[in-house]
């Protein structure tokens, strides 16, 4: 099978934070591992208040490379949780 390049998920709808296990599966198909990614970031940080110290524990990164994920989607202009 031959995987077309020119393919391009819409972009993500936000997740229900109290989505079950089996919604969320469905809701990723379709979707690639930066879009992923990114919601995952983001929905981190919204739920530690924007703190980025948590945040990037929880994600089990460094604070730098939180940082580094949070200043490209902040010139993307994707709205990031406590940036600012």
């Amino acid at each position: 099978m031959t995987q077309d390049s020119s393919f391009h998920a819409p972009e993500l709808p936000r997740l229900d934070p109290a989505a079950a296990p089996n919604e969320v599966v469905p809701w990723l198909i379709g979707s690639t591992v930066g879009e992923i990614e990114r919601e995952l970031v983001l929905q981190t940080l919204a739920r530690c208040d924007g703190n980025r110290t948590r945040a990037a524990r929880v994600l089990g990164v460094s604070v730098r490379t939180l940082r580094n994920k949070i200043r490209q989607y902040s010139s993307d202009g994707i709205e990031v949780p406590g940036a600012g």
